[in-house]
């Protein structure tokens, strides 16, 4: 099976889990941290694939890590996937998670290029349009490019709404060539 299988299957059953206790939401959320940390921490990395350190060892050192911090049931999967020896998809497992949750609570998230880092307020402005515009909660993640000249650029799954300036001037370009 391909390692993003594995992980939809992984993820739909602690969906499921987490369904019947009330910690969806809770799970993704420390999901999303410990593939963050196992991302940018290269102890944690190593300690997780290395063969030397016994999957037992593993699971309770995650066990002590996010004891107090998370549910029992998210702790019991966890020592599950290190057991099967699936801690390397622990980031893969996370994103397929995240997926679910924002299918159930209706959320899409949106890459946002704008030509400067937007203030507080007109990111608001921003994902409540989008919001408006989609049908959807937007979850915009903004990123800055100058070369758009002005505007913005909306990427939402596979689809692009370009109101940049840069597109606009060779839109204007064309029509005055031909």
């Amino acid at each position: 099976m391909r390692e993003g299988t594995i992980a939809r299957n992984y993820a739909g059953a602690l969906y499921e889990l987490g369904e019947r206790d009330g910690g969806t939401e809770a799970y993704a959320n420390v999901l999303e941290a410990l593939a963050g940390v196992i991302a940018v921490d290269p102890t944690v990395r190593l300690m997780l694939e290395s063969p030397r350190v016994p999957k037992e060892t593993k699971a309770d050192l995650l066990a002590r890590a996010l004891a107090g911090r998370t549910s029992e049931v998210l702790i019991k999967f966890l020592r599950a996937v290190v057991k099967r020896g699936r801690q390397n998809l622990l980031g893969v497992i996370s994103r397929e998670y995240s997926a679910l949750v924002d299918i159930k609570f209706n959320r899409v998230h949106a890459g946002v290029t704008m030509a400067r880092m937007p203030d507080a307020t007109l990111q608001n402005a921003v994902r409540e349009a989008l919001t408006k515009a989609i049908g959807k909660e937007v979850i915009p993640h903004f990123r800055e490019d100058s070369t758009i000249l002005g505007g913005v650029l909306v990427r939402v799954d596979d689809r692009i709404m370009d109101g940049s300036v840069r597109r606009r001037l060779a839109r204007l370009r064309r029509q005055m060539l031909s």
